[in-house]
C-alpha cells in the first residue's frame, strides 16, 4: 500500500466518531497556547477523545493570528481542532467539582501549567492519582522540576535563547537570532504526544498509570545537540563542539540563473557524477573526493565550487541534470507558494473544511499514515466552552465568546 493509498481516508473530513489507534482514550486537557494544543492534537487526530478545559476568557491563541471573528483565530483553529471544549472557570469551587467529575472519566491528564500554579489549584499529581489511580499525568514543563531553574517561566524564544538554537542560527553574523517559526514550542509538543504515548502502552500492558514530565528546556537542548556534541561528545573534549559540515561550510540553498535550489550531492559517487557531468573532474582529485575525512576537511571549498556551477543554470536545468544522476536536489518553495506543491497536492496534505461559524478553512491532514485505524479529521477546532453543556450536562460559566 502506498501513501496515496493510504490518504484517501483523509481527503475529506470525517464527521463520524474517531476512529484511530487511540479510539477509545479519553483525555483531559489542560493546556493552551502552543506546545500543550499540540501534543493533545496529536493524540486527538489519532482517535482519542480530547476534552479542552479552558478559563472564560478561552486559550491565549485563540486571539493571536489571523481570523474573521474574534476567538478563533487560524493558528488556534490549526492546533486545536477534533477536540471539544468545556468552559470552567477552576478559581471557584464548582469549577474545581467540575474538573474533578471530568479526572474520574478520563485516562490522561496533561497541562502546561507551573507545578506550583497546579498545584496550589489542587490539581497537582498526588490529588488527581487520589481520583483516578490509573491515570496517565503529563506535565509538559518550562524548565524540569529536578533542576535550578524549576518554576521559571519560559516561553518560545526564552528556550531557543536558553538551549543554544538562537546562537546557531546567528552563528555566520557573529548575532543570535530566532528562526521565524515556533520551534521549540512545536517540537516540545511533538514529545510531549510522543511520551504520553509511551505512558498509554506502559498503562495498557500493566493498567498502572503514572506521572510523566517533559521539560521544553531539556528537550530543546537534547534536539539541538545531537549533531553539535562534535569533538564535547568525548571526555575530555577532543575539539570544540559543533557540526563543522553545517557551520563552516556550507549548506546554504544553491543559487541558478532564475533562483535557488536546494542540493545535496552526499555521497562520494554523487560529487563523481555531479563533478564530472559539469567538466570539472579535475576536483575529485583535488578535493580527495574519494576519502569521506578529507572531503569533508575540504567542504567549504567544495561547497564553493557547487554554487559556482549551479549559477550558471537554470532552475529546472538544475533540477533535470540532478534527478537524471538521482543526487538530492529540489526547488524551493516559500510559505506562500507550497500549497502549489505537486507532493503536496498529490497527497492532499491541505484540506478545506466548513467550519460552522468561521466558513470555509484550511488545516494540514494528519500526516502519519495508518493502514488499518487511519487518523483523520472528524472535528473542527471548537468554539469557545461549545461542548460544556454536553460534557458536564449544565452550562454555569458564561464564556467571553
Amino acid at each position: 500500500m502506498n501513501a496515496s493509498d493510504m490518504t484517501n481516508d483523509q481527503k475529506k473530513p470525517d464527521a463520524t466518531a474517531p476512529r484511530g489507534p487511540l479510539a477509545g482514550i479519553r483525555v483531559l486537557d489542560l493546556t493552551a497556547v502552543v506546545l500543550g494544543p499540540v501534543a493533545t492534537q496529536v493524540l486527538a487526530d489519532y482517535g482519542a477523545e480530547v476534552i479542552k478545559v479552558e478559563p472564560p476568557e478561552g486559550d491565549l491563541m485563540r486571539a493571536n493570528g489571523v481570523s474573521r471573528t474574534p476567538g478563533m483565530s487560524s493558528t488556534f483553529m490549526n492546533i486545536n481542532r477534533n477536540k471539544s471544549s468545556v468552559c470552567i472557570d477552576l478559581k471557584a469551587e464548582e469549577g474545581k467539582a467540575q474538573l474533578r467529575q471530568l479526572i474520574g472519566r478520563c485516562d490522561v491528564l496533561v497541562h502546561n501549567i507551573r507545578i506550583k500554579a497546579i498545584e496550589r489549584l489542587g490539581f497537582g499529581y498526588d490529588s488527581v492519582a487520589q481520583i483516578n489511580p490509573g491515570i496517565v499525568y503529563c506535565a509538559a514543563t518550562d524548565f524540569g522540576e529536578g533542576g535550578a531553574f524549576a518554576g521559571q517561566p519560559a516561553f518560545d524564544d526564552i528556550i531557543q535563547g536558553a538551549c543554544g538554537l538562537a546562537h546557531l542560527v546567528g552563528h555566520e553574523s557573529g548575532v543570535p537570532d530566532y528562526p521565524p517559526t515556533l520551534l521549540a514550542d512545536k517540537i516540545a509538543g511533538l514529545a510531549t504526544a510522543n511520551a504520553i504515548l509511551g505512558a498509554i502502552v506502559h498503562k495498557v500492558r500493566t493498567g498502572e498509570g503514572q506521572y510523566v514530565e517533559v521539560p521544553m528546556f531539556e528537550t530543546m537542548v537534547a534536539f539541538t545537540m545531537t549533531e553539535h556534541l562534535g569533538g564535547h561528545g568525548f571526555q575530555p573534549p577532543i575539539g570544540d563542539a559543533g557540526y563543522a559540515r553545517l557551520l563552516k561550510g556550507g549548506r546554504k540553498p544553491s543559487p541558478t540563473k532564475d533562483g535557488y535550489i536546494a542540493l545535496l550531492p552526499y555521497t562520494e559517487q554523487h560529487w563523481k557524477a555531479f563533478f564530472h557531468r559539469f567538466g570539472r573532474g579535475e576536483f575529485i582529485e583535488q578535493f580527495n573526493i574519494s576519502s569521506r575525512i578529507e572531503r569533508n576537511k575540504n567542504i567549504q571549498a567544495i561547497y564553493a565550487e557547487l554554487r559556482n556551477i549551479t549559477a550558471r543554470y537554470t532552475t529546472k536545468e538544475m533540477m533535470d541534470v540532478c534527478r537524471e544522476m538521482d543526487i538530492p536536489v529540489a526547488e524551493m518553495y516559500s510559505i506562500h507558494t507550497i500549497q502549489t506543491h505537486p507532493q503536496v497536492q498529490s497527497t492532499g496534505l491541505f484540506q478545506t473544511m466548513t467550519h460552522p461559524t468561521e466558513g470555509d478553512v484550511v488545516t494540514t491532514r494528519p500526516t502519519a499514515l495508518f493502514s488499518r485505524s487511519p487518523a483523520s479529521i472528524y472535528k473542527p477546532a471548537p468554539r469557545l466552552g461549545e461542548d460544556t453543556e454536553r460534557v458536564l450536562g449544565s452550562r454555569s460559566v458564561k464564556c467571553s465568546n
